[in-house]
């Protein structure tokens, strides 16, 4: 339940590449576990993913039968860059790159 004293981020995406979807993801804590990602997009997927930020490296995954996702992105020195990529898995164990993608700061 959202209330007072509670935090979080919500992300909003576009995209200009027509197979690739837009959508929102929710970022919040997840009790004493860490960050947690509430994601939707606008082909009807929603999925939960974990989260972790140490030492400038930025973690998110979930794991899933038949399709699992993690993304590893690396933050600059100025903190204007996360340099990453998401890899996929359809067993959890083999994993390959499914594309690179890196945040930029606008403002």
């Amino acid at each position: 339940m959202i209330g007072e004293g509670s935090h979080f981020l919500i992300e909003r995406f576009t995209n200009d590449h027509p197979a690739a979807p837009d959508g929102i993801a929710v970022i919040g804590t997840d009790g004493d576990s860490g960050f947690v990602q509430h994601y939707y997009d606008s082909r009807g997927v929603n999925r939960v993913y974990q989260m972790s930020l140490d030492d400038d490296v930025w973690r998110v995954w979930r794991l899933a039968p038949g399709f699992s996702q993690r993304y590893t992105g690396t933050v600059s020195d100025d903190g204007t860059r996360i340099a990453g990529a998401w890899e996929k898995s359809a067993d959890g164990t083999t994993w390959e790159l499914d594309f690179h993608l890196d945040y930029n700061k606008l403002a």
